[in-house]
């Protein structure tokens, strides 16, 4: 059965869109305009209470009975659950795929989208401040991600869930003002994310 993603065309949208194309799961896209305030409608904030995209309905949930679930982190825990796919069972290489996808829910989303705000300030003075700190913590962000693809193909050893999510933001680091050429691992790494067919057709997806 078809899940409904609830998305709008951001990185957090992007890191769904991904993973269901990975997955091979059946889905449709229904935009939730956060220009036009979308997200307030009661009917998206039932499935999704913080009034923040992505949301899916599965209607093929758990027991057979649909779910609603909200949270991107949450979103990709479950379709790994459901597929079996991308999340492994082992609970010691499983472990890693958690740390790093708090990592990006955390800090690596949080911090570029401050990017994202500061940048678009018309006025100087009120955009000098916070697109310096924002920005400065970004760099080291991506240096983080840097260090651990150094010493493996993917972030947590396998692909998994975590590398969609990270991707997700990733995906705007022309817009983080970044330049993979300074992460030379990071680069090898989104390089070859891009180079799959599914994650190509995951960013490639019209979601607004």
């Amino acid at each position: 059965m078809t899940i409904q993603l609830h998305a709008w065309g951001t990185p957090n949208g992007r890191k769904i869109s991904v993973a269901l194309e990975e997955m091979a799961l059946p889905y449709e896209v229904v935009p939730v305009n956060i220009g036009k305030g979308d997200q307030f409608r009661p009917e998206f904030l039932r499935i999704s209470p913080n009034n923040k995209i992505p949301a899916i309905v599965d209607p093929d949930g758990p027991d057979g009975r649909p779910i609603s679930v909200f949270e991107s982190g949450a979103i990709l825990l479950y379709l790994g659950e459901k597929t079996g796919r991308f999340l492994p069972r082992d609970l010691r290489q499983r472990v890693p795929v958690l740390e790093w996808l708090m990592w990006q829910m955390g800090g690596f989303g949080p911090m570029p989208g401050q990017v994202h705000h500061f940048a678009a300030l018309e006025s100087e003075e009120d955009r000098r401040y916070g697109l310096k700190r924002y920005s400065d913590e970004t760099r080291r962000l991506y240096g983080v991600l840097d260090r651990r693809l150094a010493e493996t193909p993917f972030v947590a050893g396998e692909l998994s869930v975590a590398d969609f999510a990270i991707l997700g933001w990733a995906w705007r680091h022309e817009r983080h003002k970044v330049n993979l050429a300074d992460y030379p691992h990071v680069r090898r790494w989104y390089e070859t994310l891009l180079a799959r067919p599914a994650v190509r057709r995951g960013l490639d997806v019209k979601l607004d």
